[in-house]
């Protein structure tokens, strides 16, 4: 019997359907038997819970739930009272939960593998479950190998890092862990030891933090493909290929002609969380954006009303400006370089205050410096790009409506 365990918060009722698509995926490319050991808190619904067994009996596997909340009250209140309100706004409790797993997991169970719920388990789990742990407490992967671009600048930010508590080739990812619960189950106090270590240091990635601070010596370091980030796929134009997919940074987008949005796609619409409500939701979200559109229409012609247009782009970007904004013959066009003093665009915008807006497109302008001389976005400047996210060669960010569904 393969173990796989997931943490569960859902205070919209909206999230279990990234729990249930990366269960669905792990049972659709899995023929052992496996249960899913779901620790959750009073956010689960009915409704989800259902949906859960639903999912299971379609293969004929085990789901089994644990409520933290419940099982594990006080060492939780405790765990709530280390939580920053940084942490909380950027993450979950739930985040927290895998901690629990060696008390919770009946004592039987020897090994368990813990997953994300932003993932997409792309090949047969047996492969990660089978790997030998030995006196190893984990097994993981190094961030300098599954997300080596952004792991670089990530890094250089880490105190965890940067202070020589870990070193750089050794921090490890915590999304997708292979945990010898054998050993765990006698650290039960270690394991709180380096949750109270990261709150006190406020470290920015707690459960993260806390598992490297305790154990970045010790871990089995797996291979990449067991936890292979889509952002890094996606920057070295990678095909989908047999591996776990971790959708962590908001990397799943609507858009299906991406490969590995197709594949959390093909999952999802297996699920029954893709149901007649989820057509009800976008619906309702994709009308939302119509009347937003209209609404900032609206309010850029008020914006305009007895003002002219003045573009300060870069040269590289003219053509694209011209067409765009529809540029006319009363509009003003001034080319700034990369290194253009912001002083004199200063002056400029001064002298004719509260008569022109200024349609400024540059990369990584200092608008806050715009803003410390008084002027403000929307009134006095606007930024090009934010009118125009296929420059970056990104579609418009559709994350929030799959977050939604």
């Amino acid at each position: 019997m393969i173990h796989v365990c997931f943490g569960l918060h859902d205070k919209t009722g909206r999230y279990s359907k990234f729990t249930g698509t990366a269960m669905r995926s792990i049972f659709a490319n899995t023929a052992s038997e496996i249960t899913i050991h779901i620790l959750h808190d009073n956010t689960l619904t009915q409704d989800n819970r259902d949906k859960f067994f639903y999912t299971a009996g379609q293969f004929n596997q085990r789901v089994e739930f644990y409520n933290v909340e419940e099982l594990c009250k006080d060492k939780v209140a405790a765990l709530k009272g280390n939580l920053s309100e940084d942490f909380d706004a950027a993450f979950t409790v739930a985040a927290m939960y895998r901690f629990f797993i060696p008390q919770l997991l009946a004592s039987d169970i020897e090994k368990a593998i813990y997953l994300d719920s932003d993932i997409v388990v792309n090949l047969d789990v047996k492969e990660l479950w089978q790997i030998e742990l030995g006196d190893k407490p984990l097994g993981a992967i190094a961030e300098s190998v599954t997300d080596s671009f952004c792991y670089k600048i990530n890094s250089a930010a880490n105190p965890l890092i940067v202070n020589g508590g870990v070193r750089y080739e050794d921090y490890f990812n915590s999304g997708v862990l292979l945990m010898n619960l054998n050993l765990l189950r006698d650290e039960a106090e270690t394991l709180l030891r380096g949750i109270n270590f990261v709150a006190d240091n406020q470290l920015g990635y707690m459960d993260q933090d806390a598992l490297n601070y305790l154990f970045a010596k010790t871990y089995l370091k797996l291979p990449a493909k067991f936890n292979s980030f889509v952002r890094e796929n996606r920057r070295l134009s990678e095909t989908v290929a047999r591996k776990i997919y971790h959708f962590a940074g908001d990397e799943l987008k609507m858009y299906s002609d991406d490969p590995f949005n197709r594949l959390w796609l093909d999952n999802f619409i297996k699920t029954p969380w893709f149901d007649v409500q989820t057509f009800g939701r976008l619906h309702a979200n994709f009308n939302k954006i119509q009347v937003g559109l209209l609404t900032a229409m609206i309010n850029l012609s008020a914006l305009m009303s007895g003002k002219t247009r003045i573009f300060c782009i870069l040269q590289d970007y003219i053509d694209l400006v011209t067409k765009k904004f529809i540029v006319q013959g009363e509009d003003e066009i001034i080319l700034i370089s990369r290194d253009s003093s912001v002083d004199k665009l200063i002056d400029l915008m001064n002298a004719s205050r509260g008569e022109k807006l200024f349609f400024i497109m540059a990369p990584d302008f200092p608008f806050d410096v715009l803003e410390a001389a008084g002027f403000v976005n929307g009134r006095d400047f606007l930024n090009c790009f934010d009118f125009l996210p296929e420059t970056h060669d990104e579609p418009i960010n559709s994350n929030p409506l799959i977050q939604a569904m």
